[in-house]
Parts: structure tokens; C-alpha cells; sequence
């Protein structure tokens, strides 16, 4: 299924752009359009793994959530115990 798109408007160094450009035509990207859509994805993702990060940390300092996080842990640790076992035989 394909994603819908939007057009829209970017201001660019010309610089920037011819070597995009030039790229374009060397054939390491499809097209100046790809190129600038997948940089704008990895910077997004970039984003997410820092909002993640900050989220994480705060969360660490909730001692109701730590409590939680230990519960989880403990209830697994049989299980993590029996699955060590397994790879090490």
C-alpha cells in the first residue's frame, strides 16, 4: 500500500543542493527528491530515539515505575534462568 505524500516547500543552500545533484546523476540516489526523503526520515528517527531516550530517563526516577520494572524482572527470572541454561549447553 502506498503512503500518501504532500507536497511541500524547502529552502536549500544551492550548494547543497548541486552536490544532491550531482549525486543524483553519479547514481548514488535516485533522484534529489529520494535523497532528501530519506535524510528527513533519519533525522525524524534520530528524534524518536532522543525523545525515547529522555522519556527513559525520566521514567528511571519514578519509583513506582522502577517497582514495577523489578516485579517484571522477578517474575521472569526462572524463566531467564532456564533459557541460560539452554544456551549453554
Amino acid at each position: 500500500m502506498s503512503q500518501a505524500v504532500k507536497n511541500y516547500t524547502f529552502s536549500l543552500p544551492i550548494e547543497l543542493l548541486d552536490r544532491l545533484k550531482n549525486y543524483s546523476n553519479d547514481g548514488y540516489v535516485s533522484s534529489v527528491n529520494s535523497a532528501v526523503k530519506e535524510a528527513i526520515e533519519s533525522y525524524v528517527k534520530s528524534l524518536e530515539k532522543q525523545k525515547l531516550f529522555k522519556e527513559m530517563q525520566a521514567a528511571a526516577q519514578d519509583p513506582l515505575f522502577m517497582s514495577d520494572i523489578q516485579d517484571a524482572m522477578n517474575d521472569f527470572s526462572y524463566t531467564d534462568f532456564e533459557a541460560i541454561k539452554e544456551t549453554d549447553k
